[in-house]
């Protein structure tokens, strides 16, 4: 029987060390449960954390790495999988992940949460505010709302053009 493949998906370098703690038990969990816990690989964040929790319960770790090379895989990753994809590694993630978890992040967790609603995958967010995040892009002027359609060529044209 084909064991249950749980993506964890969240903050790489900028993870807080709660974010991190929550990952880490999360992974020992899965592992408990006998599920196999598959992330983005590398020795950092949340990917580094929910692996630690996995093998300290003896459990099955995959990585899905975006490069061609295993210097930046996590000593906590049994098969690491070495893809040369970069970001386009989200899509391996997701597909192969039979429930994604999403724990806070940045862009890179938001495009895999959108690749699993997309792909009709079920999405846990664990403690993680989408709204709370583009607000945050909002206030450094990265994601910007408007109204009208007159509003959007004002935006484009500050952007671009100035």
């Amino acid at each position: 029987m084909k064991k249950l493949i749980v993506g964890v998906m969240g903050g790489g370098e900028g993870a807080s060390p709660e974010v991190c703690e929550m990952a880490y038990k999360l992974g020992g969990l899965i592992a408990k449960e006998g599920w196999v816990l598959l992330n983005g690989g590398w020795g950092v964040g949340v990917m580094e954390a929910s692996a630690r929790g996995a093998k300290e319960q003896n459990g099955l770790t995959v990585g899905i790495l975006p490069d061609r090379h295993t210097n930046l895989v996590s000593p906590f990753i049994d098969i690491p999988i070495l893809t040369g994809m970069g970001d386009g590694r989200n899509f391996i993630n997701i597909l192969t992940s039979d429930v994604v978890v999403a724990l806070p992040g940045r862009s890179g967790t938001i495009s895999e949460i959108a690749l699993a609603l997309k792909n009709g995958k079920n999405v846990i967010l664990l403690n993680f505010s989408l709204g709370d995040l583009f607000v945050e892009y909002q206030k450094a002027g990265i994601m910007i709302f408007v109204s009208k359609p007159e509003e959007v060529i004002e935006e484009v044209k500050k952007i671009c053009l100035s």
